[in-house]
């Protein structure tokens, strides 16, 4: 059974920075994407940023490219999201998520077939 745990949401000042971790269980991983979201309420998921677990290729959103570095510890099974320059328009729950059927990256938030349970980044101006 996949499993995904995301940690790290907090409240921080505009500027400030944050790690998101997600550490999975379940998967054995070839290929995958594994993939940050985040969503606030009445708007769709959008794309954060993914990474290819077998050659540690990274994506970005325009939104968050510069500021926002996506990495995995194989060895540990975890993907995190160091953000940093935060700003109030970054504020959204954050949710990690892991493509098992693909081999190619992907935005869409609908590709993606495992899902955390979000963490909560707040950004106080």
């Amino acid at each position: 059974q996949v499993q995904l745990a995301e940690s790290g949401g907090d409240l921080v000042h505009t500027g400030g920075s944050l790690r998101l971790s997600c550490v999975a269980s379940g998967l054995t991983f070839s290929g995958h994407a594994m993939g940050w979201f985040r969503q606030v309420p009445d708007k769709e998921r959008e794309f954060v940023a993914a990474i290819m677990w077998n050659d540690d290729s990274t994506y970005y959103a325009d939104s968050v490219r510069g500021r926002f570095t996506i990495s995995r510890d194989i060895n540990k099974a975890t993907v995190y999201l160091q953000m940093n320059s935060l700003k109030p328009e970054d504020e959204a729950d954050y949710y990690c998520a892991v493509d098992t059927r693909g081999k190619y990256f992907k935005a869409q938030w609908y590709e993606y077939d495992y899902w955390g349970q979000g963490t909560r980044v707040v950004v106080s101006s």
